[in-house]
C-alpha cells in the first residue's frame, strides 16, 4: 500500500513539473481613419498595405471584420525593433520595444512601449487598439 501511495505521489509531481507554460505579448491592433474618423480600411482607401521590420521580413496582419488589422507575431523579444507600415495612402515608420517577464512559472514577454514616426498623421491610444489618423 506505501508503494503504491509513493507511486502515485511521484506520478503526479512529476506530471506537475512537466507542463510548459508561455505568455505571448498583447496583440497590437491598428485602426486606420481619415481626419473625419471614416476607417480607411472599410471604404477600401487602404486595399493595399503591408508591415516590413527592420530586416526587411513581412509581418503577417490580420483583418477583423470591424476593420482593423492585428499585427501578428510582433514583441517576443529583448529589445526594440523597427518597422515600416506601407501603403498606396502612406507610409510611417514604429518601433516596438518590449522585455521578458517571469510570470512565476508562465514566462513570456511584454510590450512596454511604442513609439510612432511619421509626417502627417497622429495616434491615439484607444481602450485595446491604436488609432491612427492620416492627415
Amino acid at each position: 500500500m506505501k508503494k503504491l501511495i509513493f507511486l502515485f505521489l511521484m506520478t503526479f509531481i512529476l506530471a506537475g513539473c512537466g507542463d510548459n507554460c508561455y505568455n505571448p505579448p498583447q496583440p497590437i491592433v491598428f485602426e486606420f481613419v481619415n481626419e473625419d474618423h471614416e476607417n480607411l480600411l472599410t471604404n477600401g482607401t487602404l486595399s493595399q498595405l503591408s508591415i516590413k521590420d527592420e530586416d526587411q521580413a513581412e509581418v503577417p496582419l490580420t483583418k477583423t471584420d470591424d476593420g482593423k488589422i492585428i499585427l501578428e507575431n510582433v514583441g517576443a523579444y529583448n529589445g526594440t525593433k523597427n518597422y515600416t507600415f506601407y501603403s498606396s495612402v502612406k507610409s510611417f515608420e514604429f518601433s516596438i520595444q518590449s522585455s521578458e517577464f517571469d510570470g512565476k512559472g508562465c514566462d513570456g514577454y511584454q510590450i512596454d512601449q511604442l513609439t510612432f514616426k511619421g509626417i502627417g498623421i497622429d495616434v491615439t491610444d484607444e481602450k485595446g487598439y491604436y488609432r491612427i489618423i492620416f492627415k
